[in-house]
């Protein structure tokens, strides 16, 4: 009871992350996402049944080692997708935000893509 729901937590969370704006926000959500799915794949290969395999015990009720694997090559996988969306998360922090402040003093809209020397100003409607 107490994995299903660690793995409806994580992936709740992961989901609710990835639906948000902001890259580092997305990567830390497919990263949640990413651990509740690979809990479920354990949880998959049966958890109750989890004997050594080599301790004098019958085959049919060894671990099984085909979700092991899954996980394991789940892992990988996902670690190399986050370095990457990492990144891009690094590289393109300046083009992360996509909306647009309105400037009290000039009635202009500010854009919120500038540098750290310059501003980019767009008149607003009236100006035009």
């Amino acid at each position: 009871m107490s994995l299903a729901l660690t793995i409806g937590l994580l992936i709740g969370a992961g989901v609710f992350l990835v639906l948000q704006r902001g890259m580092i926000r997305i990567v830390l959500g497919f990263v949640l996402l990413t651990h509740g799915v690979n809990l479920l794949l354990i949880a998959a290969g049966g958890t109750a049944r989890r004997t050594p395999p080599f301790d004098g015990v019958d085959p049919a009720v060894a671990a099984d080692p085909l979700p092991q694997a899954f996980v394991l090559t789940a892992i990988v996988i996902a670690f190399a997708i986050t370095v990457v969306m990492a990144t891009f998360a690094v590289v393109g922090h300046r083009d992360d935000d996509t909306e647009s402040e309105t400037d009290a003093d000039s009635g202009t809209d500010v854009d919120t893509h500038t540098d750290a020397m310059t501003a980019v100003r767009r008149p607003t409607g009236e100006e035009r």
